[in-house]
């Protein structure tokens, strides 16, 4: 693995907590729009700066390009931004509920990725990739980190600095948002520190990437060709968060589907108990187990275990069990990633959001999936497959905005 300290485009103290905002991809731009109202330091006009266009604006064409990368520039040339006069690295911690996460901000390096010691666990979409590689060829900048993982057992040194960093030193940005999640942010200058976590870091076998594939694919793209343009250079080089695996929380991602795919409720539930036990009511949440909402009822599906056993890692995922024994051929749902007919909702809105879209009418059924592990990600990223679309929702999610890394 490699690793290297950077000097990082970075808010002016005071006005942090009016810069951070959350990642491109949790939003759509009228929620964009909505959130940057009034807030004209907000790191959304970088990262979605098609929100100062009029409504019709293509969000994709190059002048959306062109204006996140002027945007960025200003808040350079003004003040708002600054950028570190040596290459630090950065010790991020997020707390929510009162459980703290702890990472490793840096630079890793796109031959990492190329060689597979950055482990991938999902697919791209082409025209997300493009977005992203067209952000960050024009701004010269990772305007947002990828977030990484670690195996905790592999290196525990490495956590065991961070947390001592955070748990002592004085941070350089301390700011909680309306959701309650504090971010704290301290810098490791150039010394023993540094060089203590860069060998750790650069002894580990790999990473994961835990969210944040298509920023990864779309940096790797754009380090390659500026490479082979111009040769080495800090365009190689990408912009992560690594957290210890202990550390880190996996929400499940639920579905609703809009119709019983012609079937009454009553045969519906016939073809449900050819593979699962069918009960009344909401059992305790385990592996296996699926909470279904139906006609303002609860139900609890209990995977048979022939639906799994002998199954490789992905055909043992809860996701992919609901997927291959009930969405496909039960509801008609052949592909996920691209049928209309079902929608993927995040834990976090928890399952108040699924009794709220099947009550209105708009969907006719809900699952309330039991959360894939860290442990699952790591088997089958290290067997190099690929999870079934929209397996994991880890929260609390990273603000954008606290370090940029700036091609020089």
């Amino acid at each position: 693995m490699k690793l290297s300290p950077f000097a990082a485009v970075r808010p002016r103290s005071d006005l942090a907590a009016e810069v951070v905002c959350l990642p491109y991809d949790v939003m759509n731009t009228a929620e964009a729009r909505e959130m940057a109202h009034g807030k004209p330091s907000s790191f959304l006009h970088i990262i979605r700066s098609e929100i100062e266009l009029p409504d019709s604006a293509d969000p994709h064409t190059d002048a959306v390009y062109q204006l996140a990368k002027k945007n960025l520039e200003t808040m350079l040339s003004d003040g708002r931004l600054l950028r570190e006069s040596g290459p630090c690295l950065y010790v991020y911690r997020l707390v929510k509920d009162g459980r703290n996460q702890t990472g490793l901000a840096a630079l890793n390096h796109i031959d990492d990725y190329l060689q597979d010691k950055i482990k991938k666990h999902e697919l791209t979409r082409r025209d997300k990739e493009e977005d992203r590689l067209h952000h960050i060829d024009t701004t010269g900048a990772n305007c947002e980190p990828v977030f990484l993982a670690f195996k905790s057992g592999e290196q525990p040194e490495i956590a065991r600095i961070l947390n001592e960093v955070a748990d002592k030193e004085k941070p350089l940005y301390d700011v909680t948002p309306e959701d309650g999640v504090r971010h704290l942010v301290y810098s490791i200058p150039v010394g023993e520190k540094q060089d203590k976590l860069k060998s750790l870091y650069e002894s580990l076998s790999c990473v994961y990437i835990a969210d944040g594939h298509h920023r990864s694919a779309s940096t790797v793209r754009v380090g390659k060709a500026r490479r082979e343009a111009s040769g080495p250079g800090s365009h190689e080089w990408f912009l992560a968060v690594t957290f210890p695996d202990a550390d880190l929380r996996i929400l499940p991602y639920n579905r609703v589907v809009k119709d019983l795919n012609g079937l009454s409720k009553e045969a519906f539930f016939e073809k449900v108990k050819k593979s699962f036990q069918l009960s009344e009511g909401k059992s305790n949440p385990a592996l296996h187990t699926v909470h279904m909402y139906l006609d303002r009822q609860w139900y609890t599906l209990t995977a048979k275990e022939e639906t799994y056993k002998g199954a490789d890692a992905i055909g043992r995922l809860d996701v992919s069990i609901l997927q291959n024994q009930l969405l496909d051929p039960i509801l008609g749902i052949a592909d996920p990633r691209t049928s209309e007919r079902v929608a993927f909702v995040g834990g976090i809105r928890g399952e108040g959001e699924l009794i709220k879209l099947v009550d209105s009418g708009a969907w006719a059924v809900a699952f309330s999936m039991y959360p894939t592990s860290m442990q699952e990600l790591f088997d089958i990223a290290d067997a190099g497959q690929i999870m079934p679309p929209k397996s994991t929702w880890f929260e609390p999610k990273l603000r954008s905005g606290f370090l940029v890394h700036k091609f020089s």
